[in-house]
């Protein structure tokens, strides 16, 4: 079988896991990486037995699928450059720094009929996979992502970096466009939004209230999603899900009528499944587990929140 020519553009903190993940595959031949470092590239290339670009458009010709892992103002740039030349593409999220690029990125795919796929790796997670089959039209969702601080990712606000993640998630479960929004956050320790919180509405009534911090003194992740006749709770950190659902009543459940199912989920590879997914689609010319629409509608919601906080900022400064 005809191997899939890959490669990684940009390998620092995120991009270098692409390669490793690529390097493994047996289906996979791991072209090469670019890097505008150097020293970067090189290291990156000896470690996974592939060759090192400092210049990405010499890829062209040479591979049929990228993972783009750029910084997000480079996204449209080079993701476009890649469509152009017919190579199908996954691009790290968000999928670019506005929504006029994004469009143009999904109509450039969509006219060369090809797989442009979007890294919101939560998509991937046990968790999310495991509850996936018993989530059936959430009425109300609460979704909590607390982090310690680190530098990486300060380049952003917190909305950018952390909450679209959970944005996708929801917009995946409700399946429903946004009816209304408002929003509160503030800059605490960095020069962006550190600390956000968002109220949504969408159409087919469902609400879901999303908070995402990182300046907090421990790591939390947490979904609660409220539905008729039940209530799931994942907790990311514990590997833990809570199932109630109508049932025999037992001593673990307080609610009449009601059976309470407690189960861990397993570790996974997230990053791996994403990339085995990606490869999937351009195998076999399929539409992507996580699309440039999908990408968009989350960026665009994420957009709308931060313009929300910091015009409030304004008005009340």
């Amino acid at each position: 079988m005809k191997k899939v020519r890959a490669a990684v553009v940009g390998v620092g903190y995120l991009g270098k896991f692409h390669a490793e993940k690529y390097a493994k595959m047996e289906n996979i031949d791991l072209v090469g990486v670019a890097d505008t470092d150097p020293a970067q590239a090189a290291a990156i290339g000896a470690k996974f037995n592939t060759r090192a670009f400092t210049d990405y458009t010499d890829l062209f010709g040479r591979v049929d699928a990228v993972s783009i892992a750029v910084p997000t103002p480079l996204h449209y740039e080079i993701g476009k450059s890649f469509l152009e030349n017919r190579i199908d593409v996954l691009i790290e999220k968000p999928i670019t720094t506005t929504v006029a690029e994004a469009d143009e990125l999904i109509e450039i795919a969509r006219r060369h009929r090809l797989v442009l796929q979007v890294g919101q790796l939560e998509r991937f997670n046990p968790a999310v996979a495991a509850v996936k089959h018993i989530v059936d039209h959430p009425i109300f969702i609460e979704s909590n992502r607390l982090g310690i601080y680190k530098e990486r990712g300060t380049d952003v606000s917190v909305v950018l970096d952390l909450m679209i993640h959970d944005i996708d998630i929801i917009l995946n479960f409700v399946k429903s466009k946004i009816r209304y929004s408002h929003a509160m956050g503030a800059s605490v320790v960095s020069d962006n939004i550190d600390i956000a919180n968002a109220h949504l509405e969408f159409e087919n009534g469902a609400v879901a209230n999303v908070t995402a911090s990182r300046i907090s003194s421990k790591n939390e992740r947490k979904i609660r999603l409220f539905q008729k006749n039940g209530y799931i709770s994942v907790d990311f950190a514990n590997r833990a899900i809570i199932h109630v659902q109508p049932g025999d009543n037992d001593n673990n459940c307080p609610i009449p009528g009601m059976h309470l199912e407690e189960k861990c989920f397993t570790d996974g590879d997230a990053l791996e499944d994403e990339i085995r997914s990606f490869i999937n689609a351009a195998e076999h010319r399929n539409p992507p587990e996580v699309s440039g629409e999908m990408g968009r509608d989350a960026l665009e919601i994420a957009l709308n929140i931060t313009r929300q906080i910091r015009e409030s900022s304004k008005v009340y400064a």
